[in-house]
């Protein structure tokens, strides 16, 4: 690869930065959202989540933003979904385009899902079993605390790899997301994982990669560059910051699209988007009621913000 690979980013702030949200977003707001992402040129956007409406009341309307966005040719809008239950859901809302997801560590897996990571494991084979066939099925697994845990601390790697080839045992080629779930991860650590997930399980035919970083220490677009040296194209990231986990505590919003979009086309590396039209979407989005916003970028003046490096 050589060092001026173009990059992919999904924005998450429609399932990640809106699921901590308390007061109801409507709809048609979210729709908006997501119409304005794509027109700003992300080509990945997470929509929502098909999960209990008890415990994420935001998502509870995900088939109908799903359904609802009207987005050019070619933008791939996925859902989360963390069982069979989310998947069978998804698919009678006619989503094809997953994102599993479970924890590496056994503290947040029973925190989040209420459940030990093997039985998460084995509910993803019943997933892609039941998904396989499906026209137009994709899947992302997205492993939750990769590198560090609130409960437990830093992560083991080699329980990480060990994840990794149960999942793979299903026989799907698909892309996996190593997820910074509490911020806490730092560079060197980000690399090194990375590596060690492409050498030990290639990159390309059976498994791909992603990062998801959130920026609670301040190390997302760090971390994300040194994840891009280790070789990872694909990046999850939220316009103004938006996000954090409700079932990790302390963590914070995910690394903010336009810092990382910033970052990325001021070193040469092409993402493909608007960085003018992402700004004005993520003051539009931190202008919804009960939004917790970061990143640094948007607070930046406009002119110095969107000047060539």
């Amino acid at each position: 690869m050589t060092a001026k690979d173009k990059v992919v980013i999904c924005d998450v702030a429609p399932r990640d930065g809106f699921q901590v949200v308390g007061p109801w977003i409507e709809t048609a707001t979210k729709i908006a959202v997501v119409e304005r992402l794509a027109g700003a040129g992300f080509l990945r956007i997470e929509t929502g989540a098909f999960v209990s409406p008890k415990a994420v009341p935001q998502m509870q309307d995900a088939a109908d933003v799903h359904k609802g966005a009207n987005v050019p040719a070619g933008t791939r809008l996925s859902s989360l979904i963390p069982n069979v239950k989310g998947a069978e859901l998804a698919f009678g809302a006619g989503i094809n385009d997953l994102v599993y997801v479970f924890s590496v560590s056994e503290s947040h897996n029973q925190s989040n899902v209420r459940r030990s990571t093997v039985d998460s494991i084995e509910e993803l084979g019943r997933v892609i079993d039941i998904g396989k066939d499906r026209d137009g099925f994709k899947l992302r697994v997205n492993m939750a605390t990769v590198f560090d845990c609130t409960f437990e601390g830093r992560v083991a790697e080699d329980r990480v790899y060990a994840c990794i080839e149960q999942a793979l045992g299903f026989g799907l080629a698909c892309e996996f997301g190593l997820c910074d779930t509490t911020g806490r991860a730092f560079p060197d650590h980000v690399a090194g994982i990375a590596e060690g997930c492409r050498q030990r399980f290639g990159d390309g035919e059976l498994a791909r990669w992603a990062f998801h970083g959130h920026d609670t220490f301040g190390l997302g677009v760090a971390n994300a560059l040194y994840a891009y040296q280790a070789g990872i194209r694909v990046f999850d990231a939220a316009c103004a910051g938006l996000g954090g986990c409700p079932f990790a505590p302390g963590a914070t919003g995910n690394t903010a699209s336009e810092d990382l979009v910033f970052t990325f086309e001021n070193m040469g590396i092409s993402t493909g988007i608007d960085l003018a039209k992402l700004l004005e979407t993520a003051e539009f989005v931190a202008g919804l009621d009960g939004v917790a916003t970061g990143g640094h970028l948007r607070t930046v003046p406009r002119k110095r913000a969107l000047a060539a490096a």
